[in-house]
């Protein structure tokens, strides 16, 4: 008979071997908020939003085509701003309706079903450019004169003729830059597009000036009156500060040039530009990295 040979241990001792207690691991909690915070501001996540100006007004109703259309892109972690500014009149598909303008795929949506408009510019950008992108804003382009007027006008600078304006520096006034994003005194919509661009900075970088922080409480409520987006509210700080890193180090700006289109006439007789898109899709690859 085998005898067992393991040693033994009496009551006491178990018990003794399973009340030591066990330490646990604290967690630095400190540490990890920080991770956190930095995650959140500097990850090299990037965001496309569609930037749509429309020419609603009293006289048009509510169903305005996008004159101005810009697909912006922020990358927090170089920083990165870039804007691209489409011409109202390129001729892409429209889904659900087919070859049309690029600016009548929010007003067809919109007429059909109001608010689908944004959602189905998304989609016709998505489509034509291959640029993912989820988010909007659509300015209501009539309310520039109070965005304008609270801050107590913007400086503009132009390095050429633009907009019926000399190159030079100049002041504006609400009404005086509605007029300057409207003005169709270039002939084309390719000036008008990059004053645009010119205008929509100048207004950004007189906002975060710190001396036009009085004006906030009069700024913030015209900005929101005249805007509308699906950005989320905790997308805010993060772009925010991305952009105020970006007027530091520059935002780029370019437009789809004439170089990038063919004029054509339609079977109706419309007007409009053929995307070369041998041309335009280098500068969407090192833009919005597709």
């Amino acid at each position: 008979m085998l005898e067992n040979t393991q040693p033994t241990r009496s009551l006491n001792e178990f018990q003794a071997v399973r009340a030591v207690p066990v330490t646990k691991r604290k967690k630095n909690w400190g540490l990890i908020l920080i991770l956190f915070i930095a995650a959140y501001f500097f990850a090299p996540l990037r965001t496309n939003i569609l930037l749509l100006g429309t020419d609603i007004s009293p006289e048009r109703g509510s169903a305005g085509r996008t004159d101005t259309i810009i697909l912006a892109t922020v990358v927090p972690l170089k920083p990165y701003v870039g804007m691209l500014s489409i011409p109202r009149d390129l001729w892409v598909q429209v889904p659900n309706v087919g070859e049309q303008r690029i600016n009548t795929a929010y007003f067809f949506a919109e007429a059909n079903q109001p608010g689908s408009g944004p959602d189905a510019a998304l989609k016709t950008i998505h489509q034509n450019f291959d640029v993912p992108v989820r988010y909007y804003a659509v300015i209501h382009m009539v309310e520039m004169i109070s965005i304008v007027d609270a801050l107590g006008g913007v400086d503009i600078q132009l390095d050429s003729p633009t907009g019926g304006l000399p190159a030079g520096t100049h002041h504006l006034t609400g009404t005086q830059a509605l007029a300057f994003a409207r003005n169709r005194s270039m002939g084309d919509d390719f000036g008008r597009m990059a004053g645009t661009q010119v205008l929509l900075t100048a207004v950004l970088k007189k906002a975060i000036q710190p001396s036009s922080w009085k004006n906030l409480p009069q700024f913030i409520p015209a900005l929101w009156q005249a805007i509308d987006t699906n950005i989320p509210i905790w997308q805010y700080p993060r772009l925010s500060i991305a952009m105020l890193r970006a007027f530091v180090t520059g935002i780029e700006s370019n437009t789809i040039t004439r170089e990038m289109v063919v004029p054509f006439q339609t079977s109706q007789g419309a007007q409009v530009l053929a995307p070369n898109w041998a041309a335009i899709n280098p500068m969407l690859k090192d833009m919005f990295g597709r």
